[in-house]
């Protein structure tokens, strides 16, 4: 994996590269530099498990086959398209919740002289992908498809946002307006498709795969997103700090979590009215209060059994799938995040 893991970020400092000599663009030194130092704190940063995922899923839909190096590079190069879109989904959602931190390290906007130049940042990243896929992919047959493919999958992406800030900030705070579908809705478009679609998805494209024939493997995938989802909601509750890197913030900051929708599903009046007293406050009286109501009601075992069920249904329906390669795609995607402790 460490192999892997090195030839990626060799791709990544050649796309990189590409990027800053782009003849489409007069460059002056300040410019250049700018946007190295943005990319840079920007791109490659986390964990890189999207872009990785292209590569691994490729290789396992090639059975085992040696990859050539033109294989992959291109398979890592798609990798970071997935990256790339990542970080411009990352550096607006930031400036949108108004964060502080990102991946250990200030937010690029909360950066000095960076401030609003960030959403700009934001709209070249993006801009990025497409010219990334014309210099690598334009003589490919599945070119327009991939190009298809980011398109929906932003559009997807942006609209989950969209439902998430206006359920979360517009107007008073309301807890009313959650719900186990309205839960479902927001992770399935903002989370699901580009987390664990969109990787498995370019693989296949790769692979000279028609992605009409694959819906089976996309609702797969989705369920796995929301899955992933609930657990990072749990996690943000009760993972250990040091084992998952930040502090969750999910009460005090209003957020759609599963925790919460579960707890309105399951209290009766007096708790309800103490939910809706004490969720989404600041202070960590009420925060105590609403982990409290939730040790009474039992939402980690309630989430234990959402997992084993989960875990149980996402194995039937992967080996239901008739192709071997495709089962040993979406086996180690599932095997990546079962019962994971950050």
């Amino acid at each position: 994996m460490s192999d892997l893991r090195a030839k990626f970020l060799e791709v990544y400092s050649v796309l990189k590269s590409e990027l800053l000599n782009d003849p489409a663009f007069e460059f002056t030194d300040d410019s250049r530099q700018w946007l190295d130092r943005m990319l840079d704190y920007n791109v490659p940063g986390g964990k890189l498990n999207r872009g990785l995922s292209v590569v691994d899923s490729y290789k396992l839909l090639k059975e085992g086959r040696e990859l050539t190096s033109d294989e992959t590079f291109l398979a890592c190069a798609l990798g970071w398209c997935v990256e790339w879109l990542q970080a411009y989904f990352l550096v607006l959602d930031d400036i949108m919740d108004g964060s502080h931190t990102r991946r250990g390290q200030p937010c690029w906007f909360r950066l000095p002289k960076v401030g609003m130049i960030a959403a700009n940042d934001g709209i070249i990243l993006r801009n990025h992908i497409p010219r990334i896929l014309k210099k690598h992919f334009r003589d490919k047959p599945y070119y327009v498809d991939l190009l298809d493919l980011f398109n929906e999958v932003e559009f997807q992406t942006a609209s989950g946002q969209m439902i998430d800030l206006i359920t979360t900030f517009v107007g008073e705070k309301d807890l009313s307006k959650y719900s186990l579908p309205q839960h479902r809705r927001i992770v399935q478009y903002k989370t699901a498709y580009y987390s664990f679609y969109l990787p498995v998805a370019c693989a296949l494209l790769m692979s000279g795969e028609n992605l009409d024939n694959h819906n089976d493997v996309k609702d797969i995938l989705i369920e796995m997103g929301i899955y992933f989802q609930v657990q990072d909601d749990y996690l943000d509750c009760y993972g250990d700090p040091e084992v998952i890197g930040k502090i969750g913030t999910d009460i005090e900051d209003f957020k759609c979590s599963w925790m919460v929708v579960k707890a309105l599903e399951l209290c009766n009046e007096e708790q309800q009215k103490l939910l809706y007293e004490n969720y989404g406050k600041q202070d960590p009286a009420c925060v105590a209060k609403v982990k409290e109501l939730y040790k009474v009601l039992k939402i980690q075992d309630v989430f234990l059994e959402f997992e084993k069920k989960s875990y149980e249904k996402l194995n039937k329906s992967i080996e239901a799938h008739p192709s071997k390669a495709v089962q040993a795609v979406l086996k180690s995607f599932l095997s990546k995040i079962y019962k994971r402790q950050k």
